[in-house]
């Protein structure tokens, strides 16, 4: 039965996603790795232009994709003001839990992103961000 089969692949490609982030950030709390990486990309969606930040929901695994669009209103765009209100909005997130770092969380799902596009495609991502969070990207 194909919906199984592709209900399978999105949850295990999730999944992948999950395990890859809680590698990066030597954490063992899923849930809190899903945490972390739900408020990264809703904090880089919602600091995209529209268009941008449909190309990004598209490099996501269809499940993670849901998430990422849930709660998105295109028209009203919350675009940084300045880099720490970016990580502040990813700390807020999770709880201002004072053991996650933002900063190294949003550097560590921007670097599964990029690890998953083009050289050309992530040139485009970043520029695509404001400048002030240029530098959280792999050089």
């Amino acid at each position: 039965m194909y919906v199984s089969r592709d209900l399978n692949y999105a949850l295990q490609a999730t999944l992948n996603w999950i395990s890859d982030l809680a590698w990066r950030l030597r954490w063992h709390d899923r849930e809190r790795v899903f945490q972390a990486l739900i408020a990264t990309l809703h904090a880089l969606r919602d600091c995209l232009d529209r268009d941008e930040a449909v190309y990004m929901g598209a490099q996501l695994p269809a499940l993670l994709r849901g998430f990422y669009y849930e709660g998105w209103h295109p028209g009203r765009r919350a675009r940084a003001r300045n880099r720490n209100s970016f990580l502040d909005r990813i700390h807020d997130s999770v709880l201002c839990d004072p053991a996650v770092d933002p900063e190294e969380v949003a550097r560590s799902v921007l670097g599964q992103l990029a690890d998953r596009l083009s050289a050309a495609e992530l040139e485009e991502a970043k520029a695509a961000t404001p400048r002030v969070l240029h530098d959280l990207w792999p050089a």
